[in-house]
């Protein structure tokens, strides 16, 4: 099948790629003439595990292609994604202009295609995530671009507007694009049925579309509704699992308080069938470009219909709160940070990830530098402070860069390389070992024996020793050294 997807952020990029990969041949739009050259020349403008060497096979294979060219894409294809950006406002709602711009954009390919003699029938996939009732000022967008010059009802036979929200994680999103939960599918009969086809392949669990599906294995929920229910599926699963994560944050400041340990609680809890383990793990709140943008987007239009949304409102109260935390516990611990030197194991949102955006690690930046603290960070992706909030921040080369004369340490990202690193060797060329916890990835034990003084979030039994106890262990460490 012919696809055009428009678009080549994020979810553009990885969707044109892996609906290559599937045989399809894919046509990506996008209107950075700089940002399609780069990937005309096979180089992926985003880092996600796998997505480079899928990109340069598919393009081998003639399945894939970049151009600014929109007319271009959408005559050849049948299936058309819009996959723009719709960053917040700062009212909380979502800017759709961009959705816009294109959905106008088609509909002026589409009138041309109309004078040039062609009718082929097309389906224009909002694969961004946009505000409820999205689906319908998208058809209208396009019908106003197409009439007067066309009979309405000629112009309404054209196309038809599918709602297709992805659930991809940054990091693991290939896999999730090859092994998805369910497909949810908001439009008409016709419409879906095409988009079936499209995604025949997955829904059949057989990447490859000439082979036969395999019936030990269950085909994957397809769920089909109307345009707004669909759209709403999407907010409301991020926002659950936005607030199941600030939950359990404040489960475990409730643990620090008494004395538990939330990872012990976490798993109590996630045995349980109607809760499941996923989405409790407890540390220093949520980020990146989805949580706080659509759960912000949905209060938003919950308050347009007049609902307070209190415990999404709560979830994003908590979240906020959340990231003050491995700066509090350095305080409680140092007492004064002015001066001192704190080093950032991790900077992105989350690991196997370059995204920035929103990320716990720029509060804490500006929460460490306003008191005064010197911060030095190491990521295994990021290696310039010129990115926006990272200014004064010292770039390390390597983990045992970074620990040299700082006074704690704040794991921040929870890249798995990081459980690897020889902590005794940072230890010894730190000037106080501390170790602040923030994703509670590392051991405390182990830290401890490797010379931490260990402190992570909701782990209540940690042992709390005063900081004098910890400067004269530091102090007895480079005397013996």
């Amino acid at each position: 099948m012919d696809v055009c997807v428009i678009g080549t952020g994020y979810v553009g990029l990885v969707t044109g790629v892996c609906l290559a990969h599937l045989g399809h041949r894919v046509t990506c739009v996008d209107n950075d003439a700089v940002k399609v050259t780069q990937m005309q020349a096979g180089q992926a403008p985003i880092y996600e595990p796998g997505l480079a060497e899928l990109m340069q096979t598919a393009m081998t294979a003639g399945t894939l292609q970049f151009t600014t060219d929109l007319a271009a894409g959408v005559d050849s294809s049948t299936v058309l994604f819009i996959a723009v950006g719709t960053p917040p406002l700062p009212t909380g709602e979502s800017d759709t202009r961009f959705v816009k711009a294109v959905a106008r954009g088609i509909g002026a390919c589409l009138l041309n295609s109309d004078r040039n003699g062609s009718q082929d029938y097309k389906v224009i996939v909002n694969k961004s995530t946009v505000p409820i009732g999205s689906g319908k000022w998208v058809r209208q967008l396009v019908l106003d671009e197409m009439s007067p010059q066309i009979d309405r009802d000629v112009a309404q036979a054209r196309f038809d507007v599918v709602s297709n929200p992805e659930f991809l994680r940054e990091g693991s999103a290939i896999h999730d694009t090859f092994n998805p939960d369910r497909i949810v599918l908001g439009g008409s009969d016709r419409a879906v049925a095409v988009m079936r086809q499209l995604y025949a392949p997955l829904i059949n669990r057989t990447l490859n579309p000439m082979q036969q599906p395999d019936p030990s294995l269950p085909s994957v929920p397809v769920v089909v509704s109307d345009l707004a229910s669909a759209e709403m599926i999407k907010y409301a699963a991020n926002a659950f699992l936005a607030t199941k994560i600030s939950f359990i944050n404040e489960v475990a400041n409730i643990c620090d308080r008494v004395g538990a340990d939330v990872t012990q609680v976490a798993q109590g809890i996630g045995l349980d069938s109607r809760i499941g383990s996923k989405f409790l793990q407890a540390g220093i709140g949520w980020g990146g470009s989805c949580f706080l943008k659509d759960v912000a987007a949905l209060v938003h239009t919950a308050k347009d219909y007049g609902y307070g949304a209190p415990v999404l409102t709560a979830a994003v109260e908590t979240n906020w709160m959340q990231r003050g935390l491995a700066v509090e516990k350095l305080q409680q611990v140092l007492k004064v940070l002015k001066g001192k030197t704190v080093g950032l194991l991790g900077l992105t949102f989350k690991s196997n990830t370059d995204d920035m955006r929103d990320a716990p690690a720029l509060d804490i930046i500006q929460s460490l530098q306003r008191l005064g603290a010197k911060v030095k960070a190491f990521d295994p992706v990021i290696r310039s402070s010129e990115l926006v909030g990272l200014a004064g921040v010292a770039i390390a080369e390597s983990p045992a860069d970074l620990a040299v004369g700082c006074d704690a340490l704040i794991l921040v990202t929870d890249w798995p390389e990081f459980q690897a690193i020889d902590y005794a060797r940072l230890a010894a060329t730190m000037n106080l070992p501390l170790m602040v916890d923030g994703r509670n990835q590392l051991d405390p034990g182990a830290m401890e024996k490797a010379g931490f003084y260990y402190v992570g979030i909701g782990r209540g039994n940690t042992p709390q020793l005063p900081w004098t106890s910890l400067k004269s262990a530091a102090q007895g460490q480079a005397s013996a050294a």
